[in-house]
């Protein structure tokens, strides 16, 4: 039965859902700050519009099945419009985000309707407003439930892998381990992840990835050793060397990074447990100068 989508964020990611709910015959709405005429997508399989209706207006979407919000967890503030718009006690609301802290990042904005924590893997990049290129396929999971089990229906025969895990939490730790060491380094190198291949950075990715894990465990999630080798032999075999992180595209845009629910989570998590992450901690201190801090007053 086709079901009407809100998708909120025009990024990679979003693009990405945006196909993925079209490919499994539904309406989709594209909630958006910059307007754009229509959605493309590069994918492996070749190049397609996808019919969308696009819209910067909260007050223009109709009543929705599903809301899906795509927007980094920095921005989750920018999006309230349209979340107070669409939350009518009967659509769910999908938070597509990193870190692991989906529930968290939209107290208060969302409150009548079921909220569902969601992951995404995927190679994407936004090239351009409306236009997205997608280098792999696309895989997700989303936290176990009716939510959960209604989603993963709504999306069967989208060509995603998409699945429910009842250990969220650990899930979610876990894609944090894909991204504590390639964003922060790709993002301060500007290069993509042929700079993951020099063993130097290798050894420092894993240096990351063990205190991460030490970090994970205090956290109660079930990770172990073999969660960051598989990780850092991901990056370094499986993906190509052309792709980039989301923190490199959005410093090569001039956007806000999103370092502060990523390494600075961590960071405060081994705080909270006593744990020393020179290496994190490090990262975190260069991210943030990136963006230079008014001189005081002399």
């Amino acid at each position: 039965m086709t079901k009407r989508i809100a998708v909120i964020g025009s990024g990679a990611i979003g693009g990405v859902i945006a196909e993925a709910a079209h490919a499994a015959g539904h309406e989709v709405t594209m909630c958006v700050r910059t307007p754009f005429e229509r959605l493309v997508l590069d994918a492996p399989g070749g190049t397609a519009e996808i019919p969308v209706t696009v819209t910067t207006d909260p007050g223009a979407v109709g009543e929705c099945d599903w809301v899906v919000l795509t927007t980094k967890v920095h921005d989750v503030s920018s999006a309230a419009p349209w979340l107070h718009r669409l939350d009518d006690g009967r659509a769910g609301l999908v938070v597509v985000q990193n870190g692991v802290a989906h529930r968290d990042s939209v107290a208060g904005l969302w409150s009548r309707g079921p909220v569902l924590p969601a992951l995404i893997y995927v190679g994407a990049e936004r090239t351009s407003p409306g236009h997205v290129v997608r280098r792999s396929p696309t895989t997700m999971q989303v936290a176990a439930g009716d939510a959960g089990s209604r989603f993963v229906a709504l999306l069967e025969g989208s060509g995603v892998d998409l699945r429910e895990t009842a250990d969220f939490h650990t899930s979610a730790w876990r894609k944090m381990l894909t991204n504590v060491a390639p964003n922060p380094i790709t993002a301060l190198t500007l290069r993509r992840l042929d700079v993951l291949a020099e063993a130097d950075v290798q050894e420092l990715c894993a240096g990351v990835l063990a205190e991460a894990i030490a970090v994970a465990q205090a956290e109660g999630a079930e990770l172990t050793q073999q969660d960051a080798d598989k990780v850092l032999g991901d990056y370094t075999s499986r993906f190509p060397a052309t792709n980039g992180t989301s923190m490199l595209y959005d410093r090569l845009a001039g956007l806000p990074l999103e370092h502060e629910h990523i390494t600075g989570t961590l960071v405060r998590a081994a705080d909270r447990h006593g744990i020393p992450v020179p290496l994190n901690r490090t990262l975190l201190t260069l991210l943030r100068a990136i963006e230079p801090k008014p001189l005081p007053n002399t």
